[in-house]
This record gives structure tokens, C-alpha cells and sequence, in this order.
């Protein structure tokens, strides 16, 4: 036994080795046998009603019904009481059925494709669509909460998602041990040996900011992937190899022996709560049809199906058994399934009756009374008080008694002392002023990624660390308050996918707090593309989910070459689900009208207090969207770059654009030129423009928010300069940055709001198009500065 602990081993054996630890009482084996009638019937009468439909039943391992039943029994006899399921397709109607109990007539309506839903969201197929339903388990007569989460056809993708809403319930609950709140993860033996997501969610288990203190985890091992054998699919000899790394139990049992597999997962169940470990049961299994019900499997594996073809099923099987030792009679055996299959029949006249269907239904993250008594078009103030920004900075400038801290840790703390006595903040005080005043009002933060302690630019320093004590450390955002909501920031194992499918999973629980991810460098998060496809910025539509997930992406071109400049800007713009050839109705709800129409928020901050006031606004909107924030790396630190107090105090707010304040603005019709811009770039335009002496010809404008686009501050900039040409710079290429998500934006809203306008239509400044992101040569990088600096500062 590969697990290196002789403790772990002898409880194994003991669980195992017993005598008699494998008898059934005839009332335990009636059970077994009720349960597996219920997990075949549903997939027969599916069969009946929907022939012709795709429905990736459970056909061949019938048995991990019974499986999950028994593992929630013997899970909540031992103190949980709730579970947080992730599942890809295969079997998930089943498990929605016969597992979480959700009504059958809800999921038959699924199969009518003449039912629309009746509120929003465009939906999704049935076999990935989720539920949260609280119910009384009759074996022990406990209550028992069920949320299974939605999942796209990305089979492992919701792992860490499932993670993460796990380890919030169980935060939230003050759940340290994970002795209340239990995760449980259904995989198919391809994906969980051929998906890196899996090692990576696996590698968080044992990690203290995201463990869960143990997963169960259920591998329906069909012995093929798709269409492709298992000789081409892994390398290792069992698909469940990848759990070793973390000593995880493994259990390999064969899905048609009932008995085995319940024993199986009354054992898991307790591995769990003994160790607080994972532990993989291996339902070795097959498939009975092809990948899905439509599919032929006779093409690819033309001897397995001729076997599976002559196999019985489980049922069978297992019927027979118990009528030869007299536990139930013929008869018996009959009754059970008629009743079952007379519930399937009542449900689907039931289906038959209803006139709409609700993708609300489905929700598998409720959030119970948190949009009752809201306006949802009222944003209340994000400023805050003077003298809560002077105790923060106070608190979090001060090195702590009896700590050893780094001489150049000193500088830093002193240089934020003396910003705070300046009333100024850069762009580090900028972040924890937001955080620290949502502290003091009750809304925890947590803030997870690579190097998020101290920041990957060494500017946050959030936990301060002894120089002479080993694990001596000093958080000052947890000290600040007598009765502040507590703040959590974690250094993550070096992984975007699982990680930021974690912090999406958390923000899903509870969404009166704060919930960020920082990337180590903005382009990294390709990596997790998959979270952010799938999830971030279609999660609402597809399964009215809300999400207040923060995503902070270090974005600019500083001559580092094309893996630390871009944040792929115009990845997330072309995402957004906004019209390029439909202007909004202004109004005076126009901003939160548009807040509440995106899929998500796309900004790119300049200033601290824009940064402060957007991270306070990401809790005090009366619904939860994702945010997407570009975040600088020079910015950090550029003497221009910062913002004095009265732009966080009360009245002040988020500026979605800012527009020209300097001397351009005193004879607005002689401005030759108005660039807009976003982001970094701006601060060089400034320098350079000021410079040669061209700031009464030239404007310059911010656009801090992208998505939604500031049509009506755009508009009212255009009007300030009716003569002047309209340009849009970027230190992007042409082919990414904004300029594709501006420009028809801007030459529709001129032909719309101000056709008569001499200029009418928006030219560009920038680097060429290109397929690498950024130059790797500094002298390139240069160059191209100054090529476009060029274009940008002409008035010709």
C-alpha cells in the first residue's frame, strides 16, 4: 500500500480484514436493492419517453446512485449536513433525481423544447444545469442540504469550483474542520487521469487558505474516453494514479457487485471523517451506449460492446441474488419497480401540463434574501470618512512591537506614513483603504493568488514577516478594528485554473463579501481561460448566477517582453455582451441601468481613488457582477500616479471616464485634436504632449470603465471639442488592446448623437498589428514608442 503512514494502513485493513465487515442485514440489502431499481428505472423511462434525445445516462454503472446515497447517509450520521456535488454530464439527471431529489416533473420539462423559460437567461442543456435543495435524509432523519454545480462540457472544470463554494460554507460557518460542510466530486476515468485541473485541485487539498478538509471523490470508470481506449488515454496503470501525490485512499471496486460498492463507500465516507483526507472510490464500471445515446460505440470498440451487449445489468443481477437467498420474493421485486416506475409516470403528466419552464429552477448558489427591499437602480456613496482613511493608514504604516522587519520593508512603511500625512495615497494605499474600510463595515475580503502577500511588484505587502522568527507574521489589515469582518490573503500554489476556479466557486457562497484574484502577471490568465469562458462571463446568462468575483490583471508595456505585458484586454472586451451598433437611451439611471444589463464590468484605472472607489462599488451595487480590472506595474510607483484623500472622502465616486482637465479646456473649439485613452499610456501622452508644448492643441481623456462603454460622458467629450479630430491611442498592437471594441462604438455613437459633426470618425495610435503580444528587444520596445507617439502628438 503506496500510503506512508502505518496508522492510515492498519485502519484500512481494519475496515477491510474484519470479519463480517462485509454482511448486510436483509433490511440494509432491500435498500440497496430499492435504490439501484430507482437509478435503472430513470434511465429506462428516459429511454421510453425520449428515445431520440441526448441525455448521457448512467447505463452501466447504475451502482453510483446507490454509491452517493450511501456516502450522504453514512456523511450525515457522522455530523454533515451539507454537500457541495460537482458532476460532469454523465449520470447528473440521475443523480438530480434520485440523489438530491429534485421534482421529476421539473427535470421532464427539460425534454419539451416547446416550454421557454419565463425569466432571464438563455439557459443551458439539462445535463450540465445545477440545483441547491434542502431535504430530510430518511435514513437517519437528518436534514441535509444538496447544491450540485453547473457544469459546461469541460468535464473537470467545475473541480475547483466546487473547492472553493465548499471552503466558503465552510468559512462562513466557522467550520474549521470541515466537519458540517463536505465536498463530493463525480469524475469519468479519461478526464480525471487526462485533465490538469484535477492534479491542480488536488494539490490544493492539503493547502490551509484552501483545503476542505477532505473530498470524496467518485471515478465512473466506463474503461473508455469518448471513442478512445485506455492503452492511448494514460500512461499510468490505473486512471485514479494522479491522487497518490497527495496519499490520498484509493478504492477500486467493481460496479456490478451492489454490495461492494456500498461497503465501499461507507469506508470513504469514514476515511473522511477520521483523516480529513481525500479519498477516490474507483466505480469500475462500463458504458452502455456509446459516448451518448445517439452514438454508435460498435465503430471503435466493436469486441468491449459485444461483451457489454451480452452483459446483465446490475439490477439483474443483483435481484436474482437477493430472491435466491429469500431477502425479497419475486413479487416484491415487481411492486418496487412498479412504483417507481408509476412515479415517473405521474411526473411526466405533470410535465405535460406546464405552460413555462424557470431557469431560476436551477440555481445552485441561492442567495436567500440578499435582493429583497433593493433598489436595484440605487448605488450607494463608495466614499468614505477622513478620518477612517487616516486610522487605516495608520495601522498598516506602523511596524508591530516585537517584530524584526526588513530594513527596506522600513522605507516602504515609512514612505506610506508619510503619504497618509500628506493625505495622498499611491497605488497601494489606494487598494487597502478599499479594503479596509469594507472590513469595518462587515464584508470580509479575501484576496488569492500567486505572490498576493506581498504583491508581485513587492508594492502590497499585506503580511509582514520576521526576519529573525520562522512563521512569525503580522497581518495589519486583520488589526484595524475592534469588530471588523476578517481579511484573508493567501499566496497560492503556482496555478490559474484551479485557483481561479477556487475564488470563483468561494464568491459564489456569500455575496456580502469581497472575493479577488490577482494574477502574478496579467497574461497568465490564459491559463485559467477555461474559468473565464465558461463561468465568469457567461455564468448569469446561462445559469442566472451572479458573481461578485474580482479579477486583477497586471497589464502594460514596459519593455518585458510578450509574457509580462498584455492582459489580453480585448479577450474580455470581445466577451462582453454589449451591441457594437446599439447606443443606450440616456437617462438618469443610464449608469446603473447599463450595470445591471453587462455580464460583467471591464475597467482599466488610472488613479488610486478610481481603483479605491470601483473595489467599494463591487460590494455596494445592489446586484453582483465580475469585475475585470487591468491593474499597472509602473504605475505603482510613477510620482504622477496618485490621489489626493478628499477623492475617496463622501460625494466623491467611481469616474467611469476623465475627461481633459489642463489648459486644453480653456478654449475648447481651438483644441486641434482629442485623444482618448486607457490606462498607462496616459501618463506618457501627458509628458510627452506637455513637452513639446502642445497642451491648448490637444486634449486628452481617460476611459477608465470599458464595459460598460461611457457612451454619455463620451458624448459630452465630443461636444466640448467640436473641432478637434478624434483619435484613439493604445500602446497596444492594433490587433488587440480596445481599438477593436472602441472604434465602432464611437463612429456609431457619432453617426447616431452627432451626425453634423465636422470629424466623424475616430482614427488610430499605436503599435501594428502583430501576432506576438509585445517586442522582446528593448530597443524594439522603443522604438515603437516612438513611432506612435509621433502619430498620436500630430495635429496635421
Amino acid at each position: 500500500m503506496f500510503i506512508n503512514s502505518l496508522n492510515k494502513c492498519d485502519w484500512i485493513r481494519r475496515k477491510f480484514e474484519t470479519p463480517g465487515m462485509m454482511n448486510f442485514t436483509p433490511e440494509q440489502k432491500r435498500l440497496i436493492l430499492a435504490r439501484l431499481i430507482r437509478s435503472t428505472r430513470f434511465e429506462a423511462f428516459l429511454a421510453k419517453k425520449w428515445s431520440s434525445e441526448k441525455r448521457f445516462g448512467v447505463e452501466g454503472c447504475e451502482m453510483l446512485i446507490p454509491a452517493m446515497k450511501t456516502l450522504i447517509d453514512t456523511s450525515s450520521s457522522l455530523g454533515v449536513d451539507s454537500f457541495v456535488i460537482g458532476i460532469p454530464h454523465r449520470g447528473r439527471l440521475n443523480v438530480l433525481a434520485n440523489v438530491c431529489r429534485k421534482p421529476l416533473e421539473d427535470i421532464f420539462c427539460q425534454f419539451d423544447s416547446r416550454l421557454e423559460p419565463a425569466d432571464e437567461g438563455s439557459g443551458d442543456v439539462k445535463y450540465h444545469l445545477g440545483m441547491s435543495h434542502s431535504r430530510i435524509n430518511h435514513v437517519n432523519n437528518k436534514r441535509v442540504n444538496l447544491a450540485v454545480c453547473a457544469n459546461p462540457s469541460h468535464l473537470e472544470a467545475v473541480d475547483p469550483v466546487v473547492q472553493g463554494k465548499t471552503k466558503a460554507e465552510q468559512f462562513y460557518r466557522g467550520d474549521t474542520d470541515g466537519k458540517k460542510v463536505m465536498s463530493i466530486l463525480v469524475h469519468g476515468d479519461a478526464s480525471f487521469c487526462g485533465q490538469g485541473v484535477v492534479y491542480e485541485t488536488f494539490h490544493l487539498s492539503d493547502l490551509p487558505s484552501y483545503s476542505t478538509h477532505g473530498t470524496v471523490h467518485i471515478v465512473v470508470n466506463n474503461q473508455i474516453g469518448f471513442t478512445t481506449d485506455p492503452r492511448m488515454a494514460r500512461s499510468s496503470p490505473y486512471c485514479t494514479d494522479v491522487a497518490r501525490v497527495t496519499n490520498s485512499l484509493i478504492l477500486h471496486v467493481n460496479a456490478d457487485d451492489p454490495e461492494a460498492v456500498t461497503r465501499v463507500a461507507q469506508v470513504a465516507a469514514e476515511w473522511r471523517s477520521e483523516f480529513s483526507k481525500d479519498v477516490v472510490i474507483d466505480l469500475v464500471c462500463y458504458r452502455r451506449s456509446g459516448h451518448n445515446e445517439m452514438d454508435e460505440p460498435m465503430f471503435t470498440q466493436p469486441l468491449m460492446y459485444k461483451r457489454i451487449r451480452q452483459q446483465p445489468t446490475a439490477l439483474d443481477q443483483y435481484s436474482k441474488k437477493l430472491i435466491t437467498e429469500g431477502v425479497v420474493t419475486e413479487e416484491e421485486h415487481k411492486n418496487e419497480i412498479a412504483k417507481y416506475d408509476k412515479i415517473c409516470d405521474d411526473a411526466y403528466e405533470l410535465a405535460k401540463k406546464q405552460t413555462v419552464t424557470f431557469n431560476r429552477a436551477w440555481i445552485d448558489s441561492p442567495w436567500h434574501g440578499f435582493f429583497e427591499n433593493k433598489d436595484p437602480m440605487h448605488l450607494p456613496n463608495t466614499g468614505v470618512e477622513s478620518s477612517i482613511l487616516e486610522h487605516i493608514g495608520h495601522v498598516i504604516s506602523e511596524p508591530p512591537e516585537g517584530m524584526v522587519i526588513h530594513p527596506g520593508l522600513k522605507r516602504t512603511l515609512k514612505e506610506r506614513r508619510e503619504f497618509c500625512e500628506q493625505r495622498v495615497a499611491n497605488w497601494a494605499l489606494g487598494e487597502l483603504f478599499a479594503y479596509g474600510s469594507l472590513l469595518k463595515e462587515g464584508y470580509h475580503v479575501r484576496l488569492s493568488g500567486q505572490d498576493v502577500e506581498r504583491g508581485t511588484f513587492s508594492h502590497r505587502h499585506a503580511v509582514l514577516h520576521d526576519q529573525d522568527v520562522d512563521k512569525k507574521v503580522y497581518v495589519p489589515m486583520n488589526n484595524l478594528f475592534p469588530s471588523q469582518a476578517p481579511f484573508t490573503v493567501c499566496n497560492s500554489s503556482l496555478s490559474e485554473y484551479g485557483v481561479m476556479g477556487f475564488e470563483l466557486g468561494y464568491s459564489l457562497t456569500n455575496p456580502n463579501s469581497l472575493i479577488l484574484w490577482e494574477a502574478q502577471f496579467g497574461d497568465f490568465n490564459n491559463t485559467a481561460q477555461c474559468v473565464v469562458d465558461q463561468f465568469i462571463s457567461s455564468g448569469q446568462q446561462k445559469w442566472v448566477r451572479q458573481s461578485g468575483i474580482v479579477l486583477l490583471l497586471p497589464h502594460g508595456y514596459e519593455g518585458m517582453g510578450p509574457e509580462h505585458s498584455s492582459a489580453r484586454v480585448e479577450r474580455f472586451l470581445q466577451m462582453s455582451n454589449d451591441d457594437e451598433n446599439h447606443v443606450p437611451v440616456f437617462g438618469d439611471q443610464f449608469m446603473m441601468q447599463q450595470l445591471h444589463e453587462t455580464n460583467w464590468i471591464v475597467a482599466n484605472c488610472t488613479t488610486p481613488a478610481n481603483f479605491f472607489h470601483i473595489l467599494r462599488r463591487q460590494i455596494l451595487l445592489p446586484f453582483r457582477k465580475p469585475l475585470v480590472v487591468f491593474t499597472p506595474k509602473s504605475l505603482l510607483r510613477h510620482p504622477d500616479a496618485k490621489s489626493p484623500f478628499e477623492d475617496m472622502l463622501p460625494g466623491s465616486e467611481f469616474r467611469r471616464f476623465l475627461p481633459e482637465t489642463g489648459v486644453a479646456t480653456q478654449n475648447t473649439e481651438s483644441v486641434k485634436k482629442l485623444i482618448l485613452c486607457s490606462g498607462k499610456v496616459y501618463y506618457d501622452l501627458v509628458k510627452e504632449r506637455n513637452a513639446i508644448g502642445l497642451d491648448s492643441d490637444i486634449a486628452i481623456s481617460r476611459v477608465e470603465q470599458l464595459t460598460p462603454f461611457p457612451y454619455d460622458l463620451i458624448k459630452e467629450d465630443l461636444e466640448r471639442y467640436p473641432n478637434a479630430m478624434i483619435q484613439w491611442v493604445q500602446e497596444e498592437h492594433k490587433n488587440m488592446g480596445a481599438w477593436g471594441y472602441v472604434q465602432p462604438r464611437i463612429n456609431h455613437l457619432i453617426s447616431i448623437a452627432l451626425p453634423d459633426r465636422r470629424h466623424n470618425k475616430i482614427s488610430y495610435a499605436g503599435r501594428q498589428a502583430s501576432a506576438s503580444t509585445a517586442a522582446g528587444h528593448k530597443a524594439m520596445h522603443t522604438i515603437e514608442i516612438s513611432l506612435f507617439m509621433k502619430k498620436a502628438l500630430s495635429v496635421n
